[in-house]
């Protein structure tokens, strides 16, 4: 059923100020390299997520911490600039806010270094103090650049409330069963896939395979991103390919997220879980044809003048 009003996305994850460096390849080990430029700019699993979300027209509360530093005090305007709820966006004193070190090579690729900072005394207390917001969510996101702990606590909140989780298990690690039980669509990209099932995949049918490994474990339905090839979606009913769209790559930075995030608001109003996939994959590939995370994610109107949507 169509929602009548904007849908409503709570964000449980990291923030970070991303510190972007461009080079026309990566350095070897050893080596020093001139690179091209250094940017600074928004970022962070959680918050690109919640970002991409609200310039598709969502209302989002975002539960994240950040630390006693000049970029904790831009992240918090940042959010508040565009419109979220952030009164779960909390200070760890004395204590950095989360930092990543991003290499960008000619071809739009990219190394990442994360430092967690204030990510990382994110606890399951400062999110059972934003229940009210998990309750009445439509879709609630997680990720894993704060401790699990944290991103727990907030689906089984959310799962006592009858409310849809997806999370995102990046970076990888080894997940507790509990929150697999607690997970609606769980959406890894190839490599993710591999770390958590300990399975070598050549192939489509590797890829199903590793899948329904972990189906065994909990989530409902599992998405695997491949970025210009599109995502496939695995259930207990079957399998399903969701096409892609291929660009002229500037920056693949945040590229999944604005996925994952744009998955969450199509799906949140009403859309089929493939038709969902497929618009959000029109928003991530309109991100990476932008130099960064945040800064290159598109608006509703882009996103459906990219669709050939009527009236876009």
């Amino acid at each position: 059923m169509s929602l009548t009003r904007p849908p409503r996305i709570c964000v449980v994850g990291s923030a970070n100020i991303d510190l972007t460096i461009r080079t026309s390849r990566l350095p070897e080990p050893g080596e020093t390299l001139a690179a091209y430029s250094l940017q600074t700019g928004f970022g962070g699993k959680g918050a690109n997520q919640a970002v991409m979300a609200a310039r598709l027209g969502a209302q989002v509360s975002v539960i994240a911490k950040v630390g006693d530093d000049i970029f904790g005090s831009r992240t918090f305007d940042n959010f508040r600039r565009l419109g979220m709820d952030v009164k779960h966006v909390t200070t760890a004193s004395n204590c950095a806010t989360g930092t990543a070190v991003i290499m960008v090579d000619g071809s739009g690729q990219n190394r990442i270094l994360l430092i967690g900072g204030a990510n990382d005394s994110l606890t399951a207390g400062d999110v059972e103090q934003a229940a009210p917001e998990l309750s009445t969510a439509d879709i609630v996101l997680g990720q894993l650049e704060v401790p699990i702990e944290a991103t727990l606590a907030a689906f089984r909140i959310a799962k006592a409330a009858g409310v849809r989780t997806i999370l995102n298990p990046a970076p990888a690690r080894p997940l507790p069963p509990d929150i697999l039980a607690c997970t609606d669509i769980l959406i890894p990209n190839e490599t993710e896939l591999r770390a958590l099932t300990n399975h070598e995949i050549t192939s489509a049918t590797d890829r199903i395979s590793a899948c329904r490994l972990l189906l065994e474990h909990g989530p409902r339905q599992i998405l695997v991103t491949l970025g210009e090839h599109g995502a496939l979606l695995v259930d207990k009913a079957g399998d399903d390919s969701v096409p892609g769209f291929s660009v002229a790559a500037c920056d693949t930075t945040g590229a999944g997220d604005a996925f994952i995030a744009s998955l969450s608001v199509f799906w949140a109003e009403g859309f089929a879980l493939c038709e969902a996939a497929k618009r959000a994959h029109a928003a991530a590939a309109l991100s990476v044809t932008r130099p960064g995370a945040q800064a290159s994610y598109p608006n509703r109107q882009e996103v459906d003048a990219f669709l050939g949507e009527p009236g876009a």
